[in-house]
Parts: C-alpha cells; structure tokens; sequence
C-alpha cells in the first residue's frame, strides 16, 4: 500500500493536463507533464510559435522589510540591492565553501520587498537558508510556493497571443522585469523571463487555484497563432539548445559559479561580507579545475549524462546533459572536461556504451534566436 505523503503533489493545472492526454510523471515531489503528444512537435512550436509550460512545481520565497536588500546582499552572491523595482536578476546561493545550493531569479517588487524563485527540489534548502541568513536584519521571509502556480509562455508569437488578455504594455515590459498587472482579468506578477532560448513571460499566478483560468484563456486566444501546450521533455531540450544550466546537472553544491563558467553572477564589488565570499574569491584567483563545453555529434546516437568524453582515446570529462536537438537536427550536450584542456586540437568522442561517438566542440549556446 502506498504511503500517501510520499505521493508526488499536484499542480492547480492537474486537471487541464488530464484532459490534453499529458503524460504525468513525478518530477522533484510534483506530478509534471512530461509530454502531451510529440516532444519534438512542442519543441518546434516555441522555436516557431509559441509554447505554454505549467511550472508550478517551482518555489516562491516572499522577503519583506526595510533591510530585505541589505539581508539578500548577505545572502547571495548578486548585488540585489542595486536592482530597481520592478526588474529581475539571475543569482545564486552557495554555501560557506563557494558550492552551489541554487540558482535562483529575484525579483524586486518594491522598495523593501523582493520575491526570490528556487528550483523545485532546492525548496526547502534555500527557504531555511535565507531564513537563517536573515537573522540580524529587519525583514521577514515566508514560503509562499503553496500559494503561487506559474505558467510560461514562451515563442516569438508569445506578445501576440498575450497581449489581447492582459493589461500591460508588452513592448513596454524589458527582458528581465516583471510588474503587477492583470492577465485574463486575474492578478499576477507578469515577467519577462523564461528558459528557453525564446522571447516570452512567466506569470505567477496567485492564489494558485485561478491558473486554470488564465490557461484556457491563453490556449483559446492562441490556437490562431499556433500555440501548444509543452512538457518537460521541450523544456530540457529547449534550455540545453540555449546553453542553460540545470541544476543537479551543470550547476551543484560540489561546483562554484566558476566551474560553470557563470562567475560573472558573483558580484565583489558589493560593501560587506556575503555567504561563501572567502571561498569564492580563492576560487576566482585560482584555475579552474573544470570547464562547461558543448558538444555537437556528427552521427545520431544520442548522448547522455554521465558518457565519457575522450580526447584522442584519454578520458578528459563527463557530459552532465545531453538530448537530440530539434532545431541542429542532430545530439548535442554538454560536458565538463580538465580546466586547462585545449580543445582546439585533438580527435573528440563520447562513450557511447562501449563504442565512440564522434563530436565537434562549439562554443556555447547551441542555439541563439536572432533579435
């Protein structure tokens, strides 16, 4: 008999899920559309149209109060005070080693009052870091993942299907800001943002029990324009194409920002100590001990996390992601090899059970829509 607490939750989104024949699966505690029909189908459409996700599953960490920028300074390795209201910022928490717990998009709605987005299984890890970290200041911080759902659309078509259901000015809505406004007559947070490669908004639907409404709204307005709704599975090759980290993949409490090559988010430059300052800047002084490539093979044997990667037959990484991609027409994946490996030269193959698979190395992303 199954325990019923270890069952997966379900999104406010569930039965609108059910009903386009989703493929359900459990993903980090959540029963997920993994895919409703063609992955690939859904894939195309947000590189060509637009593309609807359900992403519920994410978490929603509220700081209130007239220190909440001093405590995010402290906590992360952003400079969130300097972000102006109503703009959005790509971060990431570590621990006192420099590790990776999370990376995370903040959002300052007002003055004193940010809202901090966290990967579905990091949850409860980052909500009881920033609560401890925030001791000393003024401020409160309060889970409120239960309360939100988010649904994304994504696609160069996405501005023309929303715009008739919201409020906002969209051509006025810059690339990472997000503002409250109305969509299908419901109150959301509408940001431009996504993970994906594509132009689109994410909207965070509260309370979560009125998503299905701006579901359907979203689906009718934009069936004229070509838009599906899309699992997981597009998700992944989607965010792959456009060069994105996923967490417990590229990016772990074992990797620092440097590693993945994203040292750019740690910001020195901020007055006063963060978590993790010490380990980080040894680490910026330091070589890297690993560096992020991509990774095209010239066949069709699809790659996949955990395959060697050889240099004229040495071991010299590991790939940490990979998928055929739908828009190369051909695998692709990412990989960490030796820090001080040249890539230019040498004969490249991933192990593929046994057997190598040639492949190019290619500057990360795959994939980079055109302006």
């Amino acid at each position: 008999m199954s325990d019923p607490a270890s069952a997966p939750r379900a999104t406010a989104l569930r039965e609108v899920h059910e009903k386009a024949g989703a493929t359900l699966v459990d993903f980090a505690g959540w029963l997920m559309p993994l895919r409703y029909g063609s992955e690939t189908a859904e894939h195309k459409a947000v590189r060509e149209a637009a593309g609807l996700f359900d992403l519920s599953h994410m978490g929603e960490i509220r700081l209130t109060g007239p220190q909440a920028a001093e405590a995010l300074d402290f906590a992360l390795v952003g400079h969130l005070s300097q972000v102006k209201v109503g703009r959005a910022r790509y971060t990431m928490i570590t621990d006192a080693g420099g590790g990776v717990l999370d990376d995370l998009i903040v959002y300052r709605l007002g003055e004193g009052e940010y809202l901090v987005v966290a990967n579905a299984a990091n949850v409860p890890v980052v909500a009881a870091a920033l609560a401890e970290r925030a001791e000393g200041f003024d401020v409160e911080v309060a889970d409120e993942s239960a309360d939100h759902a988010l649904i994304a659309i994504q696609g160069p078509r996405a501005v023309e299907i929303l715009a008739p259901l919201t409020d906002a000015d969209l051509d006025g809505i810059r690339y990472y800001a997000g503002y409250e406004h109305t969509v299908a007559g419901q109150p959301v947070l509408l940001a431009r943002t996504g993970y994906t490669g594509e132009d689109g908004f994410e909207i965070f639907v509260r309370p979560a029990a009125k998503a299905p409404l701006v579901w359907e709204a979203l689906m009718a307005e934009g069936e004229r324009h070509g838009l599906v709704p899309a699992g997981l599975s597009a998700r992944d090759t989607l965010r792959m194409e456009a060069g994105m980290p996923l967490y417990g993949q590229e990016l772990t409490a074992e990797l620092t920002p440097f590693d993945a090559g994203l040292g750019r988010v740690v910001k020195f430059e901020k007055e006063g100590d963060f978590v993790g300052r010490g380990a980080l800047e040894e680490a910026s002084r330091t070589a890297r001990p690993r560096r992020l490539i991509g990774l095209v093979a010239r066949g069709r044997r699809p790659l996949r996390k955990g395959q060697d990667v050889l240099r004229d037959g040495e071991t010299v990484g590991t790939l940490t992601s990979g998928a055929p991609s739908p828009t190369l027409g051909r695998p692709i994946a990412m990989a960490y090899v030796d820090g001080d490996l040249d890539t230019s030269t040498g004969a490249f193959t991933v192990d593929v059970r046994g057997r190598g698979e040639d492949v190019d190395v290619v500057e990360l992303p795959f994939y980079k829509r055109q302006p």
